[in-house]
């Protein structure tokens, strides 16, 4: 399989200060995805990777478990992971169900998913 070598710079995330606090802006006219992916307690996802997107995983519960590229990461709340394109990753729950932060930049499709290794069976 040949992984396509992305150039887009890592996404940075902006931050603005208001008199009632601040926000974060993950992207900002550019084409992504954002999803919140709740995982039960003890699961995992498949061990997977994508051709033609870049994610960033942000922690939003404790108990967060990151596989990515071969490196297990137990983030704190609000951490943050870049996932490129071609790197193997898997998300999971050491205990608690958890929610994590999903923000896709590229082309999305759930098809491209490359799963190599599933514990439900899925190839």
């Amino acid at each position: 399989m040949t992984v396509q070598t992305h150039l887009r710079p890592e996404p940075s995330v902006e931050t603005e200060r208001r008199p009632w606090g601040i926000f974060e802006r993950f992207t900002l006219n550019e084409p992504s995805t954002v999803k919140l992916i709740h995982v039960e307690p003890g699961q995992r996802l498949s061990l997977q990777r994508h051709r033609d997107r870049d994610e960033l995983w942000v922690a939003l519960d404790p108990g967060a478990v990151f596989e990515v590229a071969g490196r297990r990461i137990e983030p704190e709340v609000g951490e943050r992971v870049l996932i490129r394109a071609g790197d193997t990753h898997r998300l999971g729950s050491s205990g608690p169900a958890v929610r994590v932060l999903e923000i896709a930049f590229g082309h999305f499709d759930e098809d491209d998913i490359e799963r190599l290794e599933d514990s439900y069976g899925r190839a």
